[in-house]
């Protein structure tokens, strides 16, 4: 075990980031010879700073969270309050008014008959919770043979072994395999690279009877539950073509196949409503959200479900046996009800519908680039593909997109300013998230630097 070191404040970080913190989904041999991680230690608004000084715009709203902005002392201050007051007590067959209150107004905004909040540490922890509730389910309505799953190629759900089952991201499952079994896999809605001529309602009814395919594949007596997300995240940013929702909710509920709606980045206006299945005319029959629901200031995630799923726990001894320390913590909870009263005072939902065409139609600007194939995306939610030739769609090989992406871009879009997500599970691509209250001036900032270094990056190929 070292001390801390004497030297000056920077190389006190570097050093206790080498030595000591282990970062998530971090090559650690980057740091190898000396270097260190940016160390961002302030924000405000849309920008963040780091221990040298420098600005930033946040292009990824942290991660897909910081829905309000950054530097709001109003959540801060309630935050103090609440842990003042109670800091901690568990849900467990105990209540406290944060979690009772912030259950109501969730489930106030969810459509349908979804009423029944079970609060959660984070995303992933939802997605845990929406799997053991449908196997739980009908195990306790007579069809236990209903166990498995059904999720989308290259979809992200999160790390926890469950969750991870569901993900369909290859490379993330490997180290840890063998996973959960029962989960599977059916095509995503990326349009852009749909099979043969399919487009719009004809691509959307296509798509969505894969799953179909596959629950009858797997034998419909065996499989619970289908998780999509309203717009898929991994891949860059898929959009449900017309028509996709209404035949997919009309095939689970011909097969019993619950329908989980995985919000963790969608929800509370990332896509312009609370919920995004609101954006696309779906009730689900689950709902699994964290992220914004505190623009991140606090961690805290839940699975929303119907009254119907909770029906055969609300008799006899029965119990749903599973639940998180920190699901529903006081302080965050009580940061969540002051998150969602500033949406409501600011109108932040509406915000993001009213720009949500202009910050398309800024990046919809860089389409004039040769590497630059596809601009997709809703809300404040967007994707770049980058191609080797636009008109083929030609994608970059694994070396290429190795140093295209972790050798070039995210490092040279940092040093321009502009914090995002260059990524490539599936084809590459750049993925803008702002907070949501940014505007014409920030989509114009992204688009500038994303223009620049765009232009870099083909000369350099």
């Amino acid at each position: 075990m070292t001390g801390p070191s004497t030297t000056p404040m920077g190389t006190v970080r570097t050093d206790a980031v080498r030595d000591h913190l282990w970062m998530h989904f971090t090559r650690h041999s980057s740091f190898a010879d000396g270097g260190a991680p940016p160390i961002m230690v302030r924000g405000e608004g849309c920008r963040v700073w780091d221990d040298a000084g420098k600005s930033y715009l946040d292009g990824l709203a942290g991660l897909f969270t910081v829905q309000v902005g950054h530097g709001r002392r109003e959540l801060a201050e309630v935050a103090a309050k609440q842990a003042s007051e109670l800091a901690f007590f568990p849900l467990w067959s105990y209540a406290h008014p944060a979690a009772i209150d912030l259950a109501e107004r969730l489930a106030h905004h969810a459509p349908g008959d979804l009423n029944r909040v079970f609060f959660t540490s984070g995303g992933g922890e939802a997605v845990e919770s929406a799997w053991k509730l449908a196997k739980q389910y009908f195990k306790l309505t007579g069809k236990p043979s209903k166990t498995k799953v059904i999720s989308r190629a290259i979809a992200y759900h999160g790390t926890p072994q469950g969750a991870l089952a569901i993900t369909g991201v290859p490379e993330m499952r490997a180290p840890f395999e063998p996973l959960v079994p029962g989960a599977f896999k059916v095509p995503n809605t990326n349009a852009y690279r749909a099979p043969g001529e399919l487009e719009g309602k004809e691509f959307g009814i296509w798509a969505a009877d894969r799953v179909e395919e596959a629950i009858l594949a797997e034998g419909a007596d065996t499989v619970a539950a289908v998780f999509v997300e309203p717009v898929q995240n991994a891949g860059g940013c898929f959009p449900p073509p017309p028509g996709y929702f209404e035949r997919l909710r009309r095939i689970c509920d011909a097969h019993d196949v619950l329908l989980v709606s995985d919000e963790v980045i969608c929800a509370f206006g990332r896509i312009g409503s609370m919920f995004a299945c609101d954006d696309f005319g779906y009730v689900p029959d689950i709902i699994t959200c964290a992220k914004g629901m505190t623009s991140g200031y606090s961690p805290i995630g839940a699975m929303i479900a119907s009254d119907r799923l909770f029906e055969p726990f609300s008799h006899g001894d029965t119990t749903f046996l599973h639940g998180y320390t920190f699901g529903g913590h006081p302080v965050s909870a009580a940061v969540a009800m002051a998150n969602l009263d500033i949406f409501e005072r600011e109108g932040i939902n509406a915000h993001v519908k009213e720009q949500s065409p202009v910050f398309r139609a800024t990046l919809e600007k860089l389409l004039d680039l040769p590497i630059v194939g596809d601009v997709r995306g809703e809300g404040f939610f967007f994707g770049i593909e980058l191609v080797k030739d636009k008109v083929t769609k030609e994608t970059f090989d694994d070396h290429e997109s190795e140093r295209l992406l972790r050798g070039f871009l995210s490092g040279a879009l940092f040093a321009n300013g502009l914090y995002c997500r260059a990524d490539d599970r599936g084809d590459p691509v750049v993925q803008l998230a702002p907070p949501l209250i940014a505007g014409p001036a920030e989509f114009d900032e992204i688009e500038q630097i994303l223009r620049g270094v765009l232009g870099e990056a083909w000369a350099r190929l």
